[in-house]
């Protein structure tokens, strides 16, 4: 078996105490791999550690214990120059959850693909142009959206750019963080399906951060359940969520609304999980 493109063991992290509150562990002691072109899910409520995961990953929060491996090589915690950081945000990218946000509202389409390709290729400008074409093509776009700004786009188009954005370095793992959260149902679909075509395509890695187990089951072959910034259950996302082991990872699951369902305050019912 090929060996794995991400190892994360013993991920530990614990916000230090302010103003007299105490400590807290937002994740403790996670544990998981990812194949070459695999694809895993994160899942678990608001608060369960999967996004301060994901920010470790990306080197934003730094790990009070465990380590990360990328492709064989530990991201560690030191200062690095400027040119290795580069040359490790070339190997993990992320999307976020809401394009509107995370793309500048003035700055035009082919400029942010031009601007990453500049900082992460050694192209010349012609061909850097290509390339921006290609990764517009790639993502379902075309030239007419090169001088567009996002408020002259769609939310789709617009998380659309950034998956483009995102996948413009050649990351060997990029990692969604809610990706299609923000998005009309149908439109969510639309995307899913360009990023199981993108992961043919390009053999990239997904992590995915989602609350949604519907989500997860059309992208993912693995699946981590968190809580409490533990993982309580793993294994292939269709066992998982097919046949839970963990009480809590049945809870998740028996929380879906059926026929009849009608929202109640509090608890897992007030927000649902959709399979």
């Amino acid at each position: 078996m090929a060996e794995p493109i991400l190892q994360v063991e013993h991920l530990g992290k614990v916000f230090e105490s302010r103003r007299g509150r105490a400590a807290v562990a937002a994740v403790d002691d996670v544990s998981f791999t990812v194949a070459p072109g695999g694809s895993l899910a994160i899942v678990g409520e608001s608060g369960a550690g999967k996004t301060t995961v994901a920010r470790m990953l990306l080197g934003l929060e730094t790990p009070t214990s465990g380590r990360i491996l990328l492709a064989g090589h530990e991201r560690d915690r030191r200062r690095l120059p400027t040119a290795e950081r580069r040359r490790r945000a070339r190997d993990l990218q992320i999307v976020f959850q809401d394009p509107s946000t995370s793309l500048d509202p003035r700055q035009r389409v082919g400029n942010c693909l031009e601007e990453v390709l500049r900082l992460h290729s050694g192209h010349d400008r012609r061909t850097r142009g290509e390339r921006v074409l290609q990764l517009l093509y790639q993502v379902g776009l075309d030239e007419r959206h090169v001088r567009s700004v996002p408020r002259q786009l769609s939310s789709g188009q617009c998380q659309r750019v950034a998956i483009a954005r995102a996948l413009a370095p050649e990351p060997k793992v990029l990692v969604l963080d809610e990706a299609v959260s923000a998005l009309d149902v149908s439109i969510q679909g639309q995307i899913l399906n360009l990023l199981s075509d993108l992961r043919a395509q390009t053999g990239v890695a997904y992590v995915f951060i989602s609350h949604d187990l519907a989500v997860v089951r059309q992208v993912t072959d693995e699946l981590i359940v968190m809580r409490n910034g533990q993982v309580v259950e793993v294994g292939r996302t269709a066992r998982v969520l097919d046949a839970p082991r963990h009480p809590y990872t049945q809870l998740l699951r028996s929380s879906v609304p059926g026929p009849g369902w009608t929202p109640r305050r509090g608890g897992l019912g007030e927000t649902p999980m959709r399979v």
